[in-house]
């Protein structure tokens, strides 16, 4: 899979998950951080998200992990989180 359409779909569950209609996948810089001062997120966002997630990807979350806030920094890194969790090569 092409590591801009894992981030596409990123973008899409963000806006859907979210209700972030106004905004479009166009809109989400890769690299911009998802809370505070970037897309301006915050931790009831970030619940809804993981949710999200876990349904669409079947990923394992856990609240315990010191590294849990570095994977939802982006969807660049939430990217690369998915893809190691779920082994996706990203061309």
């Amino acid at each position: 899979m092409k590591r801009s359409l894992l981030e596409l779909e990123i973008k899409n569950l963000i806006i859907s998950s979210l209700d972030l209609e106004d905004l479009s996948a166009d809109d989400i810089d890769s690299s911009a951080p998802l809370f505070k001062d970037g897309l301006g997120l915050d931790s009831i966002d970030a619940l809804e998200l993981g949710m999200a997630l876990k349904k669409k990807y079947d990923l394992t979350l856990s609240e315990d992990d010191t590294e849990y806030k570095q994977y939802f920094y982006s969807v660049s890194t939430l990217c690369d989180f998915v893809s190691g969790q779920k082994n996706i090569d990203l061309e």
